[in-house]
């Protein structure tokens, strides 16, 4: 019989990996949650009379009033307060820096060299600000 190799949680210690492995997860689960509250934001402000299932849906993932505009909704004032833009904000940040920490793995998987990492990991990082400085300017000032 062989006996499996395990390290005691004590001994294990926070590496880089691990930290980041975390944060794949948790930016996942916040996606989820910014998702929950813009569907159940969105019908607690009457869009359940409204607008269709794929509008609400459409809401809850960019909480943008561009995405109220055409529906049957009366009023759009309240879908541009400062909550929704916060919302989308979190949202946006969210997703984009799960989706860059997504590319820097895959890439590194290729990269064979550690130079050619270093350069995917700035230029990803680089790309992360710029996107976000857009993101947010366009999200807070549309």
């Amino acid at each position: 019989m062989s006996q499996t190799r395990t390290l005691p949680i004590s001994k294990r210690g926070m590496s880089f990996e691990t930290f980041m492995w975390a944060f794949t997860r948790l930016t996942a689960l916040g996606m989820y949650f910014f998702i929950f509250v813009g569907v159940v934001g969105a019908i607690m402000m009457g869009a359940i009379k409204d607008m269709t299932f794929v509008e609400v849906i459409r809401w809850a993932l960019v909480s943008n009033p561009g995405h109220v505009e055409y529906t049957n909704v009366p009023d759009i004032a309240p879908w541009a307060g400062a909550f929704w833009r916060a919302v989308a904000s979190g949202m946006f940040l969210t997703a984009l820096a799960h989706g860059i920490h997504g590319v820097i793995v895959i890439f590194d998987d290729y990269v064979a060299t550690a130079k050619g990492r270093d350069w995917n990991r700035y230029s990803n990082m680089a790309l992360f600000f710029v996107v976000m400085a857009a993101g947010l300017y366009l999200i807070w000032t549309a």
